[in-house]
């Protein structure tokens, strides 16, 4: 399809469909990591990571198809407008993100394994941060989809929950081990180094997420994000 007149928001708008059904598989794909993980099932863990095949190919789609569109506008010395170039761009950099959340779920999942084999009791603490990474894919997706920087803000203010639970895990993972000195069976140390991977992912997926988040009130708003020691920041649009 010609870029010119209205060709360029047609295919941007086919674009960003793709990459929301993306959201969507990535969302899918750690819902069945998680899963595998609480019933420490191998099968369940692989078939899960099996999902991985689908979000790499659509992945390299959608960025052939957003290099594709800039190159047929170079061609047709098409003039566009700032918020087009924004809506590529925001669909190429938000496209790189989701693929890395679902490169944390594989990681995740090959803990499974090993887990399989260990005593110890995974913390119901787990499964809230699980549900809470799982939440903030969703809404960030979500936020993208509607273009609703509203949203998009909301999940900023996630990364922090993600983390608070990280810390109480990983708090409760020193007292059990210092209560058993190291290797019994109120939680060995194998295990907690487990658990603590597991966190770890989960705080980068949240982190993914709140740069999707940055991009979709960029794009939205023009504003600049960024993250200080006192919160988030919203630097204007420049006139």
């Amino acid at each position: 399809m010609p870029v010119a007149p209205q060709g360029f928001g047609i295919r941007v708008d086919r674009l960003k469909a793709d990459l929301v059904r993306q959201g969507e598989r990535v969302r899918i794909l750690l819902e069945a990591c998680f899963e595998a993980v609480f019933a420490r099932d191998p099968a369940r863990a692989a078939r899960a990571m099996g999902l991985d095949d689908e979000i790499d190919r659509v992945d390299v789609e959608i960025e052939k198809g957003a290099v594709q569109l800039l190159t047929d506008a170079t061609h047709e010395n098409a003039e566009l407008e700032p918020a087009q170039l924004r809506a590529v761009l925001t669909i190429v950099k938000i496209n790189n993100e989701m693929e890395r959340i679902a490169d944390c779920g594989v990681a995740i999942a090959e803990q499974v394994a090993d887990l399989r084999q260990m005593p110890g009791v995974i913390p119901e603490t787990f499964q809230v941060m699980a549900n809470s990474v799982v939440g903030i894919i969703r809404d960030v997706n979500r936020s993208f989809d509607k273009s609703d920087a509203a949203l998009a803000k909301v999940v900023l203010q996630s990364e922090d929950c993600v983390e608070a639970f990280k810390a109480a895990i990983l708090k409760d993972a020193e007292r059990k081990i210092a209560a058993n000195g190291g290797g019994g069976s109120v939680m060995p140390v194998d295990f907690a180094f487990a658990l603590h991977e597991i966190a770890n992912e989960c705080c980068k997926m949240a982190d993914h997420s709140t740069n999707i988040a940055e991009q979709v009130i960029y794009s939205v708003t023009g504003a600049i994000v960024r993250h200080t020691d006192a919160g988030w920041v919203e630097v204007p649009r420049r006139a």
